[in-house]
């Protein structure tokens, strides 16, 4: 299905927000954590109360553009005429978290090996490595209940959350959600690595938990750091050139 340029009536900040969010599922996609159709990264469209942006059920990653990404309100009714269909099963969860959460504009969830794998264990993510003990006290974990299309799950997933932000859907996948896209990109991406050097350690050793007076100091230490930009920002933005120079076909 051929997809359409921007229209006339959108707004600068809404095309901004199609094109990030367009480069983030790129981005995914070649890190190898889509999943097929399926998964969600949702983004709340600027200016605009209760409208979102989500990928269109039946494509690919690799075939998100800015103008084929789906706008829908809160309960997932298309605002922008859009031909392709919403996956309820996805936006049932997202929904929740925007309803609720003022600040989660952006959230991800996915189903990665590392990430399923950690979150099918009972000790849930160990504090192991350095970029696990940067999330030991922030992760919720909420039990797996089924196929998430069941709107009475919503009252147990935003109170196993909490003050948190990040959660681990057990026998299921992650959940990151943050007040900008490249916030949740570099949390994602933060907790993947957790999750990677976890399942890598068990198959080479015997773990080695990080003490916890340590992994106090570590958080502490980088909470200190001040960026002139946004918190994951640079990061995003060296994969968008990257993704950039592999195929441009996003920004349409």
């Amino acid at each position: 299905m051929a997809t359409a340029a921007r229209k006339p009536d959108m707004s600068t900040a809404e095309w901004e927000a199609r094109q990030q969010l367009a480069a983030c599922y790129r981005i995914f996609d070649h890190l190898g954590w889509s999943e097929l159709i399926y998964n969600h990264i949702t983004l709340r469209v600027p200016g605009e109360s209760g409208a979102f942006l989500i990928n269109p059920f039946g494509l690919g990653y690799d075939e998100v553009r800015a103008s084929n990404l789906v706008k829908i309100d809160i309960d997932g009714h298309v605002l922008d005429g859009s031909p392709y269909p919403v996956n309820r099963a996805g936006f049932t969860q997202h929904s929740v978290f925007h309803r609720h959460l003022p600040d989660a504009h952006c959230i991800i969830h996915t189903h990665t090996t590392a990430g399923m794998a950690v979150s099918s264990c009972a000790e849930g993510l160990r504090p192991i490595s350095f970029y696990a003990a940067a999330f030991i006290g922030r992760i919720a974990y909420h039990d797996f209940e089924g196929v998430t299309i069941r709107p009475e799950e919503g009252d147990r997933l935003i109170d196993h959350l909490g003050q948190r932000r990040i959660m681990m859907l057990r026998n299921h996948g992650t959940l990151v959600m943050a007040p900008t896209l490249p916030d949740a990109f570099v949390q994602h991406w933060a907790l993947q690595r957790a999750c990677e050097i976890q399942v890598a350690a068990g198959s080479a050793g015997t773990p080695v938990d990080i003490p916890a007076d340590v992994i106090a100091v570590h958080q502490r230490d980088l909470s200190a750091i001040q960026l002139p930009v946004g918190p994951g920002v640079p990061d995003f933005q060296a994969m968008l050139r990257r993704i950039d120079r592999i195929d441009p076909s996003w920004r349409e």
